[in-house]
């Protein structure tokens, strides 16, 4: 198979299959071993001096080492069998939208069972959210996370094959584990955070687009363009606002991490403050939409390519 068939391939095979749960309680799932791997040079090379510089080094080595072993796989004589595995387990439609849904389901029993959903795909403090504040966690998260998991891997995957994929889950990982500002990161971790940042610099703008896009929204994207900016991450606010202006929701604004409030401001101010349920099973239907736009655009290039 050429590139962009696994591509389209890959990207349906995870919209219908997702990863099959039977098969991770087995093997270690690819993203599980690269946080191992993060984790063992972490605990080795995050003490005494010069952490910053570690930490640059570490994160460039891991880059080499994700762009190598992708280029390995690629040039196997398999006929792409490998690399289609590999994609499609990287790519994480299926079970981001499995988990901001099950946000709303669990709403549906109780706030309490709500927050405990939650909680396991943001990282802010959850104990005192209430349903609305819940809803907006869950729809932030399903925005910002669809350009993480789907878009900027799709992205990589067109500039650079197999490498630039396996090149971004790197990153993307070590930036989940070690580029945080606490006290134990904020040197050592502050290369993987960077780096993170420049590679999701056109995949976020990118997803804010598609959203806009599938939607059919001018206004939408005038919202965007405008408040993405507000957002005190410079990727995540454009996936976010572009989800903000198509609920007509107003997303982030003060929430407390560690104890600490923030004092962040809302996007799209102008929308509706109060957010149920239903807004998640909302935001899941943008995902879906914006997935087909998304496949359908790599469905043209297999087209083009091949009429080429």
């Amino acid at each position: 198979m050429t590139h962009l068939q696994i591509l389209l391939v890959a990207l349906i095979l995870d919209y219908f299959i997702g990863d099959p749960h039977q098969i991770w309680t087995r093997f270690p799932h690819p993203a599980v071993l690269m946080g191992r791997i993060i984790s063992w040079i972490e605990k080795r090379l995050n003490s005494g001096g010069l952490l910053r510089t570690k930490g640059i080094i570490t994160i460039l080595l891991l880059s080499i080492l994700a762009l190598c072993l992708g280029w390995i796989i690629h040039w196997l004589p398999d006929f792409g069998i490998l690399e289609l595995i590999l994609v499609t387990i990287l790519l994480a439609h299926n079970s981001l939208v499995k988990h901001v849904a099950d946000v709303a389901e669990a709403l549906k029993l109780s706030l309490e069972a709500g927050r405990t959903s939650v909680a396991r795909i943001v990282g802010r403090d959850v104990a005192q959210l209430d349903e609305s504040n819940v809803a907006r966690a869950a729809v932030e998260s399903a925005a910002e996370n669809f350009s993480d998991a789907v878009v900027a891997p799709v992205f990589w995957y067109l500039i650079l094959g197999l490498p630039g994929l396996l090149f971004y889950k790197m990153v993307n990982t070590a930036d989940s584990m070690i580029g945080h500002r606490t006290e134990r990161y904020n040197a050592f971790g502050f290369g993987a955070a960077k780096l993170d940042d420049l590679i999701n610099l056109i995949p976020a703008r990118l997803c804010g687009g598609l959203i806009c896009l599938v939607h059919r929204s001018r206004s939408s994207f005038e919202i965007m363009m405008t408040d993405a900016t507000l957002h005190a991450s410079p990727n995540a606010g454009w996936p976010e606002a572009a989800m903000a202006a198509t609920l007509d929701v107003s997303l982030a604004g003060p929430r407390s991490y560690q104890g600490k409030m923030s004092d962040d401001s809302y996007i799209n101010p102008r929308g509706r403050r109060e957010m149920t349920r239903d807004d998640i099973t909302n935001a899941v239907l943008v995902l879906r939409k914006s997935w087909l736009g998304l496949t359908t655009f790599v469905a043209l290039l297999v087209f083009l390519v091949w009429l080429l």
